[in-house]
């Protein structure tokens, strides 16, 4: 068994639906069919039981699904030690600046833990690159928050955390339980720069064209609101200085927090660090 073919066919099981799975994998349905296909013939027995409604594990599928995780973490730990071997166990990792997330902290100790031969090196980015400079090839793999462009990349969804309007403590609206994005039509925010991923810079802008002072860092956006009386979206979990307050926006969809790094990438440290990445986070 190939293990290209053991992949394929975990994210089958895991996702229990052939359509999901081929989107997970980035490609099209026919070949990914076609390798389960070839894998139950190799195995001799079905490995899933097919239906309208789709796919579920037989008891021979069950038993595969448990080998090939084994398998697979192996492959991969393998895969680690051999480029740590050779001297060339480097992975640049993107991090949004300012990021405060306890889950990057459960990471940094996870990975340390478990690759400690692994050189991390760190590069923090501020609001203008939701990438944290993978696009331009800086980081081999982004821990970052969506939305953004995401041509070319793969990217994993780890958390997702509700947003809140930053506000200064003597706002009219700071004293609300929550309110709206209508609330917020006719107040000066703090806005990206153009140029910025245009995804990314509509969400933080509640999906319209805002009028205010532009801003490149969280730090920017706080002196924003105290000093100008802006308001702008941040994270509801964020404790804000004194004088400021964040109130929850019912109708903003959460920040999700992503793992990404370009597609077909072969650096044999990224599927370690996503699956690390994942259990911490999970």
């Amino acid at each position: 068994m190939e293990l290209r073919t053991l992949r394929y066919f975990v994210a089958v099981a895991e996702e229990l639906h052939f359509g999901r799975a081929a989107a997970r994998l980035h490609m099209s349905q026919p070949p990914l069919s076609r390798a389960i296909k070839a894998l139950e013939t190799e195995t001799g027995a079905l490995l899933f039981e097919r239906s309208p409604a789709g796919v579920a594990l037989t008891p021979v599928g069950t038993v595969l699904l448990d080998e090939a995780h084994a398998l697979l973490d192996h492959a991969d730990r393998l895969r680690v030690r051999v480029a740590t071997a050779a001297e060339n166990a480097v992975l640049t990792v993107g991090l949004m600046g300012d990021c405060r997330d306890p889950g990057v902290r459960r990471l940094a100790h996870a990975y340390r833990e478990r690759h400690p031969g692994v050189e991390v090196h760190i590069r923090e980015t501020d609001l203008t690159d939701p990438t944290c400079g993978l696009h331009a090839g800086a980081v081999d793999v982004a821990l970052t928050r969506a939305p953004f462009d995401g041509t070319g990349l793969v990217v994993t969804e780890l958390q997702a955390d509700p947003v809140g309007a930053l506000l200064r403590a003597d706002d009219p609206l700071a004293g609300r339980a929550s309110l709206r994005l209508a609330d917020l039509a006719d107040r000066r925010w703090f806005r990206l720069p153009e140029g910025t991923d245009r995804t990314w810079q509509s969400y933080w802008h509640g999906g319209e064209v805002r009028e205010g002072p532009v801003v490149r860092t969280v730090q920017e956006c706080r002196q924003a609101v105290v000093w100008n009386g802006t308001v702008g979206m941040t994270l509801a979990g964020h404790a804000p200085v004194e004088g400021l307050v964040v109130v929850p926006v019912d109708d903003m969809p959460p920040s999700r927090v992503v793992l990404a790094w370009r597609d077909g990438d072969g650096n044999p440290l990224l599927r370690s660090f996503a699956q690390v990445a994942a259990e911490a986070y999970g």
